[in-house]
């Protein structure tokens, strides 16, 4: 095994640890929020909140696939690919999607959680929509950057 294969190993573990922690607390989480103290396991998981939760996440785990995937172009030497840089501009638009999920989420707190204290969740859902923003950013310029390799490499093979 490479150093190459050694690192993106690693950093597939992480990925995978990422997944794993994340589906966790997406199903744990909502047995111990206050309000569902008192509910049946079904009840519970029938909030049209955790609802949203879980469908809002649905692009968090296709990044996190699309970001092993590309971790797979780089061990088999295709990082200068289409496909690559198809993989990170699905990222980019995961982190978009994400991020308005979230802005929603945030919305719905503030405006139709009567008696409920949304300071907490807005604050969460602000530092969290701007995570995804950064993500997306950092995204749509190595996307930019990963296309002009593409660009030049496809150029340099026509060439010789």
């Amino acid at each position: 095994m490479t150093l190459k294969q050694g690192s993106t190993l690693f950093l597939k573990i992480v990925i995978s640890l990422i997944g794993i922690v994340t589906l966790a607390g997406l199903i744990w989480f909502p047995q111990t929020e206050g309000r569902a103290a008192n509910l049946d396991l079904f009840s519970i998981y029938k909030d049209p909140l955790i609802i949203y939760g879980f469908i809002a996440s649905i692009p968090f785990f296709v990044a996190l696939y699309h970001g092993f995937k590309l971790l797979s172009y780089v061990d088999k030497n295709k990082v200068f690919s289409q496909s690559a840089v198809q993989a990170v501009r699905n990222i980019k638009y995961c982190a978009i999607t994400l991020s308005g999920s979230i802005v929603l989420g945030i919305l719905y707190i503030r405006l139709f959680a009567n008696g409920e204290d949304s300071a907490g969740p807005t604050a969460v859902g602000m530092f969290t929509t701007f995570a995804s923003i950064v993500i997306a950013t950092a995204a749509a310029v190595f996307e930019k950057v990963l296309q002009n390799a593409v660009d030049i490499k496809s150029e340099n093979d026509l060439t010789v």
